[in-house]
């Protein structure tokens, strides 16, 4: 599978994200070919739980529609996101434009508050699954989740498998 005609963009939090969540997801779709970029708050080097250096590639408010997919990083960091009107406009953009929304970890709250997972199979890191459920998800329990055009993730185990169906999802 040749993804190289692909983008995709990668939101992680300023800090306290989870590094095997970016790091694994993100060679799992570059190993596809597809070509990555990574967002942020701050467009400084910042570092994940593990202190791992990330280079960011854009700001947050400056994701357009070029990228085939957008993918929420967790992590106890990812809140920020979750009453962000940019984070949440965006996941409905993607999600109506029919591109890859994909969020792991206690992301995917940040797509049920951006309001689609609404009657959505979808899973989350397991201490999250009651606020999943209160935004109306259909809660799986699975490491990995997909119904239509989200993909969702429990966390760090998930990681590999959840960047193979991302670029599954992108061919």
């Amino acid at each position: 599978m040749d993804l190289s005609s692909k983008k995709v963009v990668m939101v992680i939090a300023p800090e306290n994200f989870r590094d095997e969540e970016y790091f694994h997801t993100k060679e799992s779709i570059e190993k596809k070919g597809a070509i990555v970029d990574t967002a942020s708050l701050q467009k400084t080097a910042i570092s994940g739980i593990e202190k791992k250096e990330v280079e960011v590639d854009l700001l947050l408010n400056d994701i357009g529609d070029e990228y085939d997919a957008i993918v929420f990083v967790g992590g106890g960091g990812a809140k920020i996101y979750f009453q962000n009107e940019k984070a949440q406009q965006l996941a409905r953009k993607y999600y109506d434009d029919g591109k890859v929304v994909a969020a792991i970890c206690i992301a995917p709250l940040i797509l049920a508050h951006a309001g689609i997972l609404k009657d959505k199979k979808a899973t989350v890191w397991d201490g999250s699954h009651s606020d999943l459920i209160d935004f109306g998800a259909n809660y799986t329990a699975k490491d990995v989740e997909a119904d239509g055009n989200i993909i969702t993730a429990n966390g760090p185990r998930a990681s590999y498998k959840f960047g193979k169906m991302i670029a599954k999802a992108l061919k």
